[in-house]
């Protein structure tokens, strides 16, 4: 049986979480997926908490370490989490799936699909992952959706060695020989990439050749080159690949004026986000409403309509 002042303690949280944007949030409890430790998601999700807790008064929400997008949405789903990062094109994918529908917050700032090989090794362009070692992320992780994605369009899916590391273990097995080359998809610049270049000559491989093929596929992709500038130690050389958004994702279940409030607090942190990421500098208001094909919550688009983006 429930106690009266527990049953009272409930009501007056739930009430609290359904009114106003006037309204206190105490009693509001957040659980945030992230990603692996050495990623932009995780980079992130540390400051996050810290600003929404002390923005809306409520306990430091739980940052979740998770291998990537595919899991962080199963935890939305399964209601073990409340927020989290996702890359747009594992986002995409059923939607409206389940008793929780999927919902966007923000875009917040795209990734770069990184294919990282030896400097000083046989590997020049994707062809030649032929017969080769490769690492395509954790199991589960949004980089495995896009590293399999890349190797079938190359023709590559049945001709390689395939091995499921996440970045700290693909760093070491590289460093070890292990491997001959992994994907890592993330903002720039990745610190795992970084840390690695101090310790061992690498290289990113241009994926031009098969560029067109994935996107006229998969249309959520764009192209970029990464800046000769992002990684220092790396050969200076522009490097084109394929990039992805990132969104940040609730489910319907979430009451409007707590996903309005979340967005406001994304926009205020931005400066102590970006000590973490420069990643973080790409968050823009503006920018931000662009979640398509993911539906935005209704507390968020109320949060744009009210600063007429």
């Amino acid at each position: 049986m429930v106690r009266p002042v527990v049953l009272l303690l409930t009501l007056l949280t739930a009430a609290s979480m359904l009114s106003g944007c006037d309204s206190s949030f105490a009693g509001l409890h957040l659980r945030l997926a992230t990603g692996g430790s050495s990623g932009v998601y995780y980079a992130l999700g540390g400051p996050l908490a810290d600003q929404w807790a002390g923005q809306l008064g409520i306990d430091r929400p739980q940052v979740q370490e998770s291998p990537g997008s595919p899991e962080n949405l199963a935890r939305l789903r399964a209601g073990t989490a409340d927020v989290a990062f996702s890359a747009a094109d594992v986002a995409e994918v059923d939607t409206e799936k389940g008793p929780r529908k999927l919902r966007a917050l923000c875009r917040i700032y795209d990734d770069y699909i990184h294919l990282v090989v030896r400097a000083d090794g046989p590997i020049k362009a994707v062809k030649d992952l032929r017969g080769k070692r490769v690492s395509t992320g954790s199991k589960g992780s949004g980089v495995e959706v896009i590293a399999q994605r890349v190797l079938a369009t190359a023709g590559l899916d049945e001709a390689v060695t395939e091995s499921k590391y996440s970045l700290e273990d693909s760093k070491r097995a590289l460093e070890e020989g292990r491997i001959d080359a992994f994907f890592w998809s993330g903002g720039l610049p990745t610190k795992g990439i970084t840390d690695l270049a101090d310790q061992l000559r690498i290289k990113l491989i241009d994926l031009g050749p098969v560029l067109t093929s994935i996107q006229q596929r998969y249309p959520i992709y764009g192209t970029a080159s990464i800046p000769t500038s992002t990684y220092p130690d790396l050969p200076r050389v522009p490097v084109t690949t394929l990039v992805v958004p990132n969104f940040l994702m609730v489910t319907d279940a979430m009451p409007d004026d707590v996903a309005r409030e979340l967005v406001r607090g994304v926009f205020l942190a931005q400066p102590e986000l970006v000590k973490k990421s420069d990643a973080a500098l790409s968050i823009d208001i503006h920018s931000a409403i662009d979640t398509a094909p993911v539906p935005l919550h209704p507390g968020a688009l109320e949060y744009y309509r009210d600063a007429k983006v």
